[in-house]
């Protein structure tokens, strides 16, 4: 069966950014199972699932704008030091949930500069090219549940 809308598509990656650094792999674990156009993975990956079947290995090069996004500066916050309270050893790369709105969103400081913290709610993908290295392991068609949910049940999926 090839992956299209409807597939429930289970597969290995292992994802790097340009320089060839591993962000992320399920290479050792699990691998991930999720409705084809769904809308749960990144968008440029979903588009470029489509067609494969299982036992299928290829590269996916994914650019930001169908994936994260691109950085937004909008989304970066010069902050003093005293509004984060409680946290004394403060450091590059350190994330915390800001409330704002309705959501509570994740913020990484990217830079402090004395009692100035600059803070940065862009996803930490943004902006950054996603290469995958894929294996689909397993296509089916897609419950009638599933569907009507638009997620996966069983192993990999929500419902256990």
């Amino acid at each position: 069966m090839q992956i299209d809308d409807h597939a429930v598509v289970t597969f290995h990656y292992t994802l790097t950014d340009d320089s060839g650094r591993v962000l992320d792999s399920s290479v050792g674990n699990d691998p991930l199972t999720y409705l084809q156009g769904s809308g749960q993975i990144v968008p440029g990956l979903e588009r470029q699932m489509a067609g494969h079947v299982a036992g299928d290995k290829f590269d996916a090069t994914v650019a930001p704008e169908e994936a994260y996004g691109v950085t937004d500066p909008g989304l970066v916050h010069v902050i003093s030091r005293a509004q984060l309270q409680g946290v004394d050893d403060l450091e590059v790369g350190m994330q915390f949930q800001a409330e704002g709105g309705r959501h509570a969103t994740t913020v990484t400081i990217s830079k402090i500069e004395g009692d100035q913290v600059t803070v940065d709610a862009n996803h930490p993908l943004a902006g950054a090219t996603l290469h995958f290295a894929i294996e689909v392991t397993d296509v089916r068609a897609a419950t009638a549940e599933e569907l009507s949910h638009g997620h996966v049940h069983g192993a990999g999926g929500h419902h256990h």
